[in-house]
């Protein structure tokens, strides 16, 4: 049963954007997926509370101090949305369980700074297989400056690059309705899907 991890130290990166997405993917494969919600906002149990009962079925469980090992049986596929912050035994435990890590990251000088010492704990963690850990550019207009800083700074860490994902409102609108970019009629996120293929090739591997 593999468990991806989405996780980053810094609030409001896109998390619960990637781990919705990520739900939605192995969703329209037909897995039973479980979307866990370690964040204090529960921002993926108010997603799933809007998913409509037509859209392919994503599940989620309370989550309790067992949260991790203990997805409800069937479950084939685990996607955990963790908080800010997350750090110590909680972040230990995470990583313990986790086959792979996605880090979203924004173009902005403060959001690197903060990610890099986590990154660095990260790949500690994980040995010598960076492979299981993914970053994944939010909301990056490549002809920015701060996009340039992104990529330098990715380049820097040895990890893959999965994804620039551009600043669109596609995962706004689909998100207010509970729905993924998988949901929808391919046409309508041609563009956005064409940016996920990295991720999707990696979260198959």
């Amino acid at each position: 049963m593999p468990v991806v991890v989405i996780a980053n130290p810094k609030g409001g990166v896109g998390k619960s954007t990637l781990a919705t997405n990520v739900a939605g993917y192995y969703a329209s494969r037909g897995h039973a997926v479980m979307l866990g919600d370690v964040d204090r906002q529960q921002s993926a149990r108010l997603w799933l509370g809007l998913r409509p009962e037509a859209a392919r079925p994503i599940s989620t469980w309370d989550v309790q101090r067992d949260f991790i090992v203990r997805p409800p049986k069937g479950t084939t596929h685990v996607v955990l949305d963790t908080p800010a912050g997350l750090h110590g035994s909680k972040l230990k435990e995470v990583l313990r369980i986790a086959d792979k890590v996605l880090v979203p990251l924004q173009p902005s000088i403060f959001d690197i700074y903060a990610t890099r010492e986590f990154v660095d704990h990260l790949v500690e963690a994980k040995g010598a297989d960076k492979r299981d850990i993914g970053l994944v550019g939010m909301r990056v207009d490549e002809r920015t400056i701060a996009a340039d800083q992104l990529r330098q700074f990715t380049e820097g860490l040895g990890l893959p690059v999965l994804a620039t994902l551009r600043p669109t409102q596609n995962y706004v609108y689909l998100a207010a309705r509970g729905l993924t970019i998988f949901d929808v009629a391919p046409g309508r996120v041609q563009r956005d899907l064409a940016q996920w293929l990295g991720i999707c090739q990696w979260l198959e591997q």
